[in-house]
């Protein structure tokens, strides 16, 4: 739950930076305040999210996204936010060495990969599944579907904001919201490889400037 929290207080951190405090101006954030509600992260911690946000120099922060072979053929994306890419890289690569690996060139890892968003939405009463998916196919998504009670919306990563506005003005609670990296092919490891898989992945979730890590580990 903790490693949950400094994940979504980091991309709220970049979301401010990117587009300011105020979530009724800014669609990013407020999809990471529901999705902070949605993990119960106290309400203290989203806001002094963004008050360090608020603090810092927004022109020094950039995204910066990384790509690595992991242990036993994986591959690996890092998304970043840094205001000094040196340090970032170079930390980067010493986690990667660490952990077996090595720190490749930017967008080597593209074609492994498909950049999506990912939105649960409250079911209401009422709902046709099949007319709201029939709405949505304006939308280009790829996946509605109903789980645990929970409406799911897969798409492309560049319509989450069409499709943000269409379930708030039909009056749909959007519980939680993710930009994802899903991999085309999976790689299968025995156990033991998985552990070597994992620890990488650990340290590199556990450093300040990564916001997300995404591996095609089984």
């Amino acid at each position: 739950m903790a490693r949950t929290f400094t994940k979504i207080g980091k991309e709220i951190e970049l979301a401010v930076l990117a587009s300011g405090p105020d979530p009724s101006s800014n669609l990013r954030l407020r999809l990471l305040i529901a999705t902070a509600k949605s993990e119960s992260m106290p309400k203290e911690n989203v806001e002094r999210a963004i008050k360090r946000a608020t603090e810092k120099d927004k022109s020094a922060y950039k995204e910066v996204v990384y790509d690595g072979k992991g242990p036993h053929g994986t591959a690996i994306v890092v998304e970043t936010a840094t205001d000094n890419p040196t340090r970032t890289v170079a930390n980067l690569r010493a986690a990667f060495v660490r952990g077996k690996g090595e720190l490749g060139t930017m967008g080597m890892n593209d074609f492994l990969f498909e950049r999506k968003c990912s939105f649960v939405v409250a079911y209401k009463d009422g709902v046709d599944m099949d007319e709201l998916e029939l709405d949505l196919c304006d939308y280009d998504i790829d996946e509605v579907f109903l789980d645990e009670g929970d409406i799911n919306i897969f798409a492309d990563f560049k319509n989450y904001g069409p499709i943000s506005k269409y379930l708030e003005d039909h009056g749909f609670e959007i519980k939680s919201f993710k930009f994802e990296r899903i991999p085309l092919t999976m790689r299968e490891l025995s156990p033991e490889e998985q552990e070597d898989v994992n620890a990488l992945l650990e340290r590199l979730e556990n450093d300040d400037d990564v916001v997300n890590v995404f591996h095609n580990m089984a």
